[in-house]
């Protein structure tokens, strides 16, 4: 409760315009994505390309080192958040110097060792949320290759006995599935940023996530690399 007194009124406004900004986005991306294109959405029309292709292939080692080449990312960055994490509750252990070193900074604001550990524990809980979405996207990749090592042979499709649509629909919206749970946790490490932001001023944190939210919309709306994939 000492908290909840010692923080400022406006440090809470700023949090909560930190989760609304973080909450609202991923709910705009995905709903906006629906009507409009977007780097999710194209790439994953090039993702049931992919499957659809996978159904004349025999054998799919090209399939099965594409699937452990996408996984790999995200296991990379599983493992970088377990360091991440460890830094962080190591940090606390030295807040009062850690507190110290930030207020030698002349723009920083100056801030009690208590409030310093609760920005702490909040960086902790951003890349604890960003561990289980890595390490879920992991986890359906696995989905993708068990997806693609179920596949029937070429000849049972040309025969009519199964649906090469119906396979590759399944198993691309898999790999859709495993990338959109990617993006949320690597646009938990974008924000990370902003959060780092607080550790100066309210006002740095604010603005901070205002262009955090901004970079991210323009990367998945209006990149380059999305106007090379729709063409």
């Amino acid at each position: 409760m000492q908290i909840f007194t010692l923080l400022p009124w406006a440090d809470w406004l700023a949090v909560l315009w930190f989760f609304s900004g973080w909450i609202g986005y991923a709910w705009f991306a995905r709903h906006y994505g629906v009507t409009r294109s977007s780097l999710l959405s194209t790439t994953n029309r090039y993702r049931h390309y992919w499957l659809l292709q996978a159904t004349s292939r025999d054998p799919r080692v090209i399939d099965g080192v594409i699937t452990q080449n996408l996984s790999s990312t995200p296991a990379f960055f599983s493992s970088t958040t377990i360091i991440i994490i460890g830094g962080l509750i190591a940090l606390l252990g030295t807040t009062d110097k850690a507190a110290e070193l930030v207020r030698e900074i002349p723009f920083a604001v100056r801030t009690s060792v208590l409030i310093f550990d609760l920005k702490v524990l909040l960086m902790v809980g951003v890349f604890v949320y960003a561990f289980f979405r890595f390490s879920w996207s992991m986890r359906q990749y696995t989905f993708v290759a068990l997806l693609i090592g179920s596949l029937p042979s070429p000849q049972e499709f040309e025969a009519g006995k199964f649906d090469r649509e119906v396979f590759a629909t399944r198993a691309s919206r898999m790999v859709g599935l495993a990338a959109e749970t990617f993006n949320d946790g690597l646009r938990a490490y974008y924000l990370s940023f902003a959060l780092m932001a607080w550790f100066f001023s309210t006002i740095a944190f604010v603005l901070a996530t205002a262009v955090v939210v901004l970079i991210l919309y323009n990367r998945e709306f209006n990149s380059d690399v999305l106007g090379v994939l729709r063409e």
